[in-house]
């Protein structure tokens, strides 16, 4: 009962920095919102062009790895928990190299320029699905037994 609130609570908690994360700035100052999803597809990485609105963003992926999150938690399944933790660490790990294949850098710096608090947010996130996933326990099934021969 307590590692499923824990995790429960985890994994929430990941949730919902996931889809925070786009609000904030991500690199040199540019929301993760700004960032058009079909950029993170091609080979040109992710460019300087604005995206076509909310949904056509990095917040779409967030925002169904957390409806996914809370289907996990509301059904205790650890495996729902830990796909939706891994789809927004993947799209987070993707979004970088593509910012880095643009930039050929991805330095953190003091100043505003590089890396910031949404990529953060987003890590973290999805590491805080992970680690929910692996804290709750999950269901209970009876044990099956073998039929007599």
């Amino acid at each position: 009962m307590i590692r499923n609130v824990l995790g429960a609570v985890l994994a929430l908690a990941g949730a919902a920095a996931a889809v925070l994360s786009p609000f904030r700035d991500w690199y040199d100052g540019r929301l993760g919102r700004h960032y058009r999803l079909g950029d993170l597809f091609t080979g040109t990485g992710a460019t300087g062009t604005q995206s076509g609105g909310l949904f056509g963003s990095l917040w779409l992926p967030f925002l169904c790895a957390a409806v996914v999150t809370v289907l996990g938690v509301v059904l205790r399944s650890r495996t729902l928990v830990a796909l939706a933790g891994v789809v927004v660490l993947g799209f987070t790990v993707l979004w970088m190299v593509r910012v880095f294949q643009v930039t050929d850098s991805l330095a953190v710096a003091g100043d505003g320029s590089g890396l910031d608090v949404g990529v953060a947010l987003a890590a973290g996130g999805g590491a805080l699905m992970l680690l929910g996933s692996a804290a709750m326990s999950g269901r209970h099934r009876p044990p099956r037994y073998a039929a007599p021969d």
